[in-house]
C-alpha cells in the first residue's frame, strides 16, 4: 500500500521467492506464481469492493493503526487492502485459511463478503474458516 521504487520492488519479489524456496516449498508439488501477474485478483477485488461498505472498513484496527502512522491521512489502497485480501482468498474458493490473531478480523470480512455475495447472487463462494496459528 506504500509506493516502492521499481528496482526495490523487483528485488523484494526475488528475495521473497528465494525465501519461499529456502523454506522448502517445492514448485514441482505446488503452484508458485506472482500474484500481481494474475489480473483476476484485482478484478475480483473491484467487484467485492462494490459490495463492501466503507464504515465496515473504517472500523478495522489495522486501518486505524496504519492511518495513524501515515500522519492521519491513509490511502484508498490501505483502506481497501482487506477487500483485496478477501479476493485473494475467495478467488481460489478456499475453505480454510491459516491466519494469525492479527488477521482474524480480515478473514471475518472475507467470510461476510462471501455470505453477502452468495445471498445476492446464489451459492458461489465457500465461506472460509480460520486455521489459527500460534506463530
Amino acid at each position: 500500500t506504500m509506493p516502492k521504487e521499481p528496482a526495490v520492488l523487483h528485488r523484494n519479489i526475488l528475495d521473497t521467492t528465494a525465501a519461499i524456496l529456502a523454506c522448502g516449498i517445492d514448485p514441482k508439488k505446488c503452484f508458485l506464481f506472482r500474484q500481481s501477474l494474475v489480473p483476476e485478483h484485482a478484478e475480483l477485488a473491484w467487484i467485492l469492493g462494490c459490495l463492501t461498505n466503507v464504515p465496515r472498513l473504517l472500523r478495522l484496527p489495522q486501518w486505524k493503526m496504519k492511518r495513524a502512522s501515515q500522519n492521519s491521512e491513509g490511502t484508498v489502497g490501505l483502506l481497501t487492502y482487506p477487500v483485496l485480501q478477501a479476493a485473494d482468498i475467495l478467488l481460489y474458493k478456499s475453505t480454510h485459511v491459516p491466519v494469525g490473531e492479527d488477521q482474524v478480523l480480515h478473514l471475518e470480512l472475507a467470510q461476510d463478503i462471501a455470505q453477502h455475495f452468495n445471498k445476492k447472487y446464489g451459492e458461489f463462494f465457500p465461506v472460509p474458516k480460520a486455521i489459527l496459528s500460534e506463530l
